[in-house]
């Protein structure tokens, strides 16, 4: 056997550096598709942060033509902006789910079943203040493309939901009620969280207090009565309507060319 015999080291050398060709390749692809799915998720991130943002906005203008807080608390009074009960799934364009009833359970007490009024009064690192802990309601649950129905101009796959609670900062101990004492620090205060819930399960949370003002009561109905107008617009059934009823007649005038 003659070992400076060279046949078939072309082979072996082309085979070395297919496989490593290969290997470069594979760490290629993997690199492409890491980094689009992490520029993927920083977007979902992102615009979910934006709806939730979108969703305090929304609710706020409600919150405005609510003159009893308490209302507000005990969830006899909900934002015009639903899309049914206060309860059960939704589905996302994605094809994935939510349960508003698990997801206001997740706020009160950090799990998917019922919260007894012990474990929400318990005190927890994220819930520290024990009977004064906020007792979430929820307030306003859809979708965020529904949010202008009207014009259509989002396009957006994220569903919001916001819920509303006592504040924190009370030192009564009832967090059912809005603290009406004067010495009371959070009288005229509540709490607002808003979730957002996306593809791939993007989600984000973004939690405020609302606190009433010292406005003028002008300035408070002319805030107020934007709130109101949108509820109104909302409700409105005809097509065109004026300020106090519908309009039920056209006449055209052939001398200006316009609609009366």
């Amino acid at each position: 056997m003659n070992i400076r015999d060279e046949h078939g080291m072309a082979m072996i050398i082309a085979m070395m550096a297919m496989l490593l060709m290969s290997a470069l390749g594979i760490a290629l692809v993997l690199t492409t598709s890491s980094e689009t799915m992490i520029a993927s998720n920083f977007s979902n991130s992102s615009e979910a942060l934006y709806a939730a943002d979108a969703a305090v906005e929304r609710s706020m203008e409600d919150i405005l033509t609510v003159p009893d807080w308490n209302k507000l608390l005990d969830g006899s009074a909900q934002s015009a902006f639903v899309d049914g009960p206060p309860s059960g799934l939704r589905t996302l364009p994605d094809g994935s789910t939510i349960d508003l009833t698990q997801a206001l359970n997740m706020a009160n007490c950090q799990k998917v079943t019922t919260c007894s009024a012990a474990e929400m009064d318990a005190p927890t690192a994220e819930r520290p203040w024990a009977t004064n802990n906020p007792r979430w309601k929820l307030y306003s649950y859809a979708n965020l493309k529904d949010l202008l129905p009207a014009t259509d101009t989002i396009n957006s796959p994220y569903y919001i939901v916001v819920m509303v609670a006592d504040d924190p900062s009370e030192n009564d101990g009832d967090a059912t009620k809005d603290g009406a004492s004067a010495t009371n620090p959070g009288s005229g205060v509540i709490a607002m969280r808003a979730e957002a819930f996306g593809p791939r399960g993007a989600h984000k949370v973004i939690e405020l207090t609302l606190a009433r003002t010292d406005t003028t009561e002008l300035e408070r109905g002319y805030t107020g009565q934007r709130g109101q107008d949108e509820q109104n617009r909302r409700a409105r059934k005809a097509a065109v309507q004026t300020p106090g009823k519908a309009l039920t007649q056209q006449t055209l005038d052939t001398t200006g060319g316009g609609i009366q």
